[in-house]
């Protein structure tokens, strides 16, 4: 018989946005919780993310005036996703969302407005949107935390400006060019002299945003309700009893205990992304090198849940969602890894080639699908790395990865080979690695297609995400313009996952299931733990966050023993 150290009624691994929401919503529904964090901050891969959950049919999209439904939702995913299955628990996932955010906003201090100008990624499907279903995360005082802002991860440093600084992307015309209009100067002088004071009484910005937003909202809520977070404990295995997990060991600062959990576990740990095992087993070779998910995320509980009989499920499209990155190594031998979301990809006057010097797809189309469209090239033909290739004058205007808009001194970029140069293409090619008459023959043909405003080849430019990415003020396409004369650059790019697709199998209440497809009593997961609802593909921004919050949210109200119903009775009392 296991000898119990403590007792709790919900144990939660993982202070992401999934288990932190799990937890939350256990308190609320008058559960006794604990939470535990494998590291000594809150946030996980979301502190670094835009922060955006993806959520069909909200009222927020209403109040935005870009009103969405969950039907138009459902079309665009049965086309996205087609038979690649769970069918099921994305049904849940759309009847519930809309829900879920309403009552997080209405109990917490959980707040969403939706975007107004956010295309799906996707857009040549029916049923996508333009705006309405990606919800940002208000901005969050992080002062109002005390102590406990030093629990919330920072993103990556290199999302970061002058020593700590949180800027959003509305945020960076006005920080290029300060003097352009007397708005931009006003904003600018708000952000930094709120950022003086910041740095007076802390190790960074205060003013938090995107994902930081959300982790930062998360925890205070958290705070505000009592729930006990227990960091630097990491989950060591799941204890089972009677055909039901009824609780775990955790190795923490007071050392290894046993925990009972009378209502359930739940898993939020971040997935499998930093396992060497599976991620050797899931994971095309071609993009094993380099990944965005935190060093903690080694798949403790993906491990713990098949240890007790759960099932993997990997049958999707992807087990992995990408990024294409650049790397420079740093004097003092580390990298600094750039993700090429948005800023410079989509913009007129780049292209993208593999060793042959060709192009393989559409460079303004989402990160995700141009890394999908590396590793199908890479098959054929050598495109990992793939090299990003513009002039002089793209990088003056838009920037190339951690080379700012605007830079004139490029010697550094150039000594540590993050940006290599050329006077010409052919020298280029030749430094690159790519096939010289390859090289100028792309150029060639893209630049002919520049002119005409239409690339033949891959479409560039006709969609609503690749429009929006671009440069409005470039005619008669927002994503294409001539590149040269010279000199030209070269940056190389990697897929790198920012998240796992593969996880635990499971059902519309985030229940593990077992390989008879099964749950498992008293074992939930959330989050990146819990497999991919869109089986590999990537709808639209916040295809991680959303689903973590609706399946962290429907667990602990099964946990709590509640009704499979999507909106509270509060709620409907005050409808």
């Amino acid at each position: 018989m296991t000898r119990w150290d403590e007792q709790t009624d919900l144990l939660v691994f993982g202070a992401g946005a999934g288990g932190m929401t799990a937890a939350l919503v256990g308190k609320l529904e008058g559960l006794d919780v604990l939470l535990c964090e494998k590291t000594e901050a809150a946030g996980g891969i979301t502190a670094s993310s835009a922060g955006s959950a993806w959520i069909p049919g909200t009222s927020q999209s209403r109040l935005a005036g870009v009103p969405d439904t969950v039907e138009q939702g459902r079309a665009y995913l049965d086309s996205v996703i087609g038979t690649r299955g769970g069918d099921a628990a994305r049904e849940v996932f759309l009847r519930t969302g809309p829900a879920v955010i309403d009552d997080l906003e209405a109990r917490s201090a959980v707040k969403f407005a939706a975007a107004t100008a956010h295309p799906d990624y996707l857009g040549n499907h029916p049923g996508a949107a333009f705006g309405g279903r990606a919800l940002v995360p208000l901005a969050f005082d992080g002062r109002l935390l005390g102590p406990d802002f030093k629990r919330v991860l920072p993103p990556w440093r290199e999302f970061m400006v002058l020593g700590g600084m949180m800027v959003t992307r509305a945020d960076i015309p006005a920080l290029l060019a300060p003097l352009q209009s007397l708005a931009n100067l006003r904003r600018v002088a708000a952000l930094l002299g709120r950022h003086a004071l910041d740095r007076l009484r802390h190790r960074r910005g205060t003013n938090l945003v995107m994902g930081n937003a959300l982790v930062g909202r998360l925890l205070y809520s958290l705070r505000e309700a009592g729930v006990p977070i227990r960091f630097g404990t990491r989950l060591v295995e799941l204890v089972g009893d009677a055909g039901r997990i009824a609780g775990a060991v955790v190795d923490g600062p007071g050392g290894r205990r046993t925990i009972r959990a009378e209502r359930g576990v739940v898993l939020a740990t971040g997935g499998l992304a930093r396992d060497p095992a599976l991620r050797a087993t899931l994971f095309p070779e071609a993009a094993r090198s380099l990944s965005l998910a935190p060093e903690s995320h080694t798949g403790d509980a993906v491990n713990a849940a098949l240890a007790q009989g759960g099932m993997l499920d990997d049958a999707m499209e992807s087990p992995g969602l990408w990024m294409p990155c650049s790397v420079l190594m740093r004097q003092d031998g580390t990298q600094s890894v750039w993700p090429h979301i948005i800023l410079d990809r989509a913009k007129p006057g780049l292209i993208a080639v593999n060793a042959a010097g060709r192009r393989f797809c559409n460079e303004a189309d989402s990160y995700h699908d141009v890394c999908m469209a590396m590793l199908r090239a890479d098959a054929v033909s050598p495109a990992i790395p793939a090299h990003l290739i513009v002039d002089r004058r793209f990088i003056a205007d838009y920037g190339l990865g951690l080379v700012h808009p605007g830079t004139r001194n490029l010697s550094r970029f150039i000594r540590t080979g993050y940006l290599i140069e050329a006077p010409d293409l052919r020298t280029l090619a030749v430094r690159i690695g790519a096939d010289p008459d390859g090289l100028e023959a792309t150029v060639t043909a893209h630049n002919a297609a520049a002119r005409t405003g239409v690339d033949h080849a891959f479409g560039r430019g006709e969609s609503d995400l690749n429009r929006i990415n671009g440069d409005p003020a470039n005619k008669p396409n927002p994503c294409l313009r001539p590149i040269g004369p010279g000199p030209f650059y070269a940056v190389a790019v990697r897929p790198a996952d920012l998240a796992s697709s593969a996880g635990l199998a499971g059902d519309g209440d985030g229940r593990v299931l077992d390989a008879a497809g099964t749950p498992i009593p008293g074992l939930y997961a959330c989050g990146n733990d819990l497999a991919s609802i869109f089986r590999g593909t990537y709808p639209g921004p916040g295809t991680t966050i959303g689903p973590a919050l609706v399946f962290g949210w429907r667990a602990a109200r099964h946990a709590a023993g509640l009704a499979d119903d999507p909106v509270p009775a509060r709620q409907e009392e005050h409808a």
